[in-house]
């Protein structure tokens, strides 16, 4: 319900947007582009992480040569339904793991670097039987990656419902701000986009039939995100507690402390996430004593029967060599959609 009234919303939208937007520049034809699609997004134009030319990083204006607001809008649906499409087929006879990484902000690139390196981290180390889907908001990618929005994640968990089996994991990981409620920010300057807040992914994802699940939060004061989240076949892992801010993001980082400590440092040497997470809370804990940081408290909770579902994924792999970190270049769209993961 949610996507289709985004789409009958659209037009609406997108004419409210351009007058509100005095110093946008459409690009050639955009007034007939009702029906665009992730192609025609690509189309239009490059899209750049900055079209200040001061700060590449962090910046929230719209790009002059990119698709419309309204384009976005209308992509969405047909965007995520691709990436789905382009996922590789499953591997018979053994749990398969799901990864969908969803960068919320996008205002700062850090978010961005986290959601694109996690995706390759996974399908190249964790091999065949790991899919992965991108959700961002960066004003380098509206043409080709879908949104990080509440429809399209939705939209994308709907789309794996059908393809996942009952053995097989679902993974999100989700880096963005968040707020001392407990609500992840989810912004897209200048989209309607709808924040989420830890009761309503809960509610996302009761909605759909995943019987084992791994939720990463990387946000402040995520901690908050365990108590409605928490249940049988669960694994979540806060990149703070309830009450505490998280470090590492902001226009001149590339990755926050948690991302780089859990993902880069312990993931490439193990395939434990418990593991993995276990030896990012000391790292990250030096770090904090190091920079004088009031300490961030990261938090996990493990259901019943999902550390045994996770080793059983675990025999089934041959984790590859460790994947270096690369920052994601703001290159043009007609680059970027040649990407893989």
């Amino acid at each position: 319900m949610r996507t289709v009234l985004t789409i009958l919303l659209a037009s609406a939208a997108g004419m409210l947007l351009m007058l509100w937007l005095p110093g946008h520049a459409p690009a050639p034809g955009t007034h007939t582009a009702r029906a665009a699609t992730a192609d025609s997004l690509a189309v239009t134009g490059s899209v750049a992480a900055s079209d200040t030319g001061d700060d590449d990083q962090g910046s929230t204006d719209w790009p002059n040569n990119g698709p419309t607001p309204e384009q976005v809008l209308y992509a969405q649906p047909q965007m995520v339904r691709d990436a789905l499409a382009k996922l590789a087929p499953r591997v018979p006879g053994k749990p398969n793991l799901y990864l969908v990484a969803f960068a919320g902000d996008g205002s700062e690139n850090v978010f961005r670097n986290e959601a694109e390196y996690a995706a390759r981290l996974f399908r190249r180390r964790f091999g065949a039987s790991t899919h992965v889907l991108v959700l961002e908001n960066n004003p380098a990618s509206l043409a080709t990656h879908p949104l990080a929005s509440w429809s399209n994640l939705e939209g994308a968990l709907d789309g794996l419902a059908k393809m996942m089996h009952p053995d097989d994991i679902l993974m999100l990981y989700l880096s963005t701000h968040g707020s001392e409620d407990h609500e992840l920010l989810v912004d897209m300057d200048p989209l309607p986009l709808d924040q989420i807040g830890a009761q309503d992914l809960a509610g996302i994802l009761k909605e759909h039939p995943f019987k084992w699940k791994v939720v990463v939060v990387n946000a402040c004061y995520s901690g908050g995100f365990i108590p409605p989240l928490a249940g049988d076949g669960t694994l979540v892992l806060t990149a703070a507690s309830s009450d505490h801010s998280s470090f590492g993001c902001g226009s001149e980082s590339e990755l926050t402390y948690f991302g780089h400590a859990w993902l880069v440092d312990a993931l490439n040497r193990t395939d434990n996430f418990a593991d993995a997470f276990a030896k990012a809370k000391v790292e990250i804990a030096q770090w904090e004593r190091r920079d004088k940081l009031t300490p961030s408290e990261p938090q996990s909770y493990v259901g019943k029967g999902i550390r045994a579902q996770l080793d059983a994924w675990r025999k089934g792999i041959t984790p590859g060599p460790a994947v270096s970190f690369v920052p994601a270049a703001p290159a043009p769209a007609a680059s970027a959609a040649a990407a893989t993961y």
